[in-house]
């Protein structure tokens, strides 16, 4: 008879560190450090690629938590973020600070001691600026994406730089791929949860309008930017023609789904978008990876 609640107990607390270092979102991050250092490889080690896996987890694991311990107050405003380990009070401040600074530390203590010094860095950069830079500014001005954006593409040149040990022109390339990609991408879905950041005083859209033209104007054109991004590693000579055949293909339909945005202006069609960029990312970076 007493098994059963000791399960449920358990359960419910991986569940809890799930929710609180967002286990979905930082597997997606991952996954383009991932998917850049196997593409950057000419000798593939197990034992970086697995530091790497395990240390850009769990930095990025830290820099969600921080950021839910910053922003617990506003997240019991919002629909979508109020039911929350901390704001629905199933973790403690304390509790949540114990489990990001471990995550923090055993994070970039793998990337220094497996992966390198200058990736250990890199980690070390995305989880400063992502957390005492970004976050704050949210609530002030919509610069914040453009900020969080710098965070936001260094996965990619972690992995490139675990890869080759230096910061060449892929290492530039795959960052701003990403960089420019997290526009539409954050933008699409600020428009679908506009209503609910207002709730916290979250200014995300570009536009002081929020959802109007000119916010859709601004992501149609940061889509088109993707499309001559796209084409950079055939032309430095990172990856072969499939890539730069499947960058453009995959570039012009994320633009015409930003096109749809712009001449409709509602939820569906950012909401369509929103899911096109989840698959546009890793797709480029697998196109480019099988044609290296």
């Amino acid at each position: 008879m007493t098994a059963a609640p000791e399960h449920k107990k358990k359960a419910t607390l991986i569940g809890l560190v799930i929710g609180f270092t967002k286990l979905r979102l930082a597997a997606l991050v991952v996954l383009s450090a991932a998917l850049c250092y196997i593409a950057a490889s000419k000798e593939f080690s197990t034992e970086v690629f697995s530091a790497l896996i395990a240390g850009g987890f769990l930095v990025t694991a830290a820099s969600n938590g921080f950021n839910q311990i910053m922003e617990r107050n506003l997240d019991k405003l919002m629909s979508r973020t109020c039911n929350r380990p901390l704001p629905a009070g199933h973790l403690t401040v304390w509790q949540g600070l114990f489990i990001a600074i471990l995550c923090g530390v055993c994070g970039l203590y793998l990337l220094s001691e497996w992966v390198g010094p200058v990736p250990a860095l890199l980690g070390g950069f995305a989880l400063f600026s992502y957390t005492l830079i970004y976050t704050p500014l949210k609530r002030i001005t919509p610069f914040a994406v453009f900020v969080g954006a710098f965070p936001g593409a260094i996965p990619p040149m972690l992995g490139w730089v675990a890869a080759s040990g230096s910061f060449d022109i892929g290492a530039f390339v795959v960052f701003g791929i990403q960089f420019i990609w997290q526009f539409p991408h954050f933008w699409a879905i600020a428009w679908i949860m506009d209503e609910d950041y207002k709730k916290a005083g979250f200014r995300m859209l570009p536009s002081p309008g929020g959802r109007d033209k000119r916010s859709a104007f601004l992501i149609m054109v940061y889509s088109f930017f993707l499309i001559p991004a796209s084409c950079l590693p055939y032309f430095f000579g990172i990856s072969g023609m499939v890539s730069l055949i499947a960058g453009i293909v995959l570039s012009l339909l994320f633009f015409l789904q930003a096109v749809k945005l712009f001449k409709q202006c509602n939820i569906p069609a950012a909401r369509e978008l929103m899911f096109g960029s989840f698959v546009y990312l890793p797709l480029v970076q697998i196109a480019m990876l099988f044609s290296k």
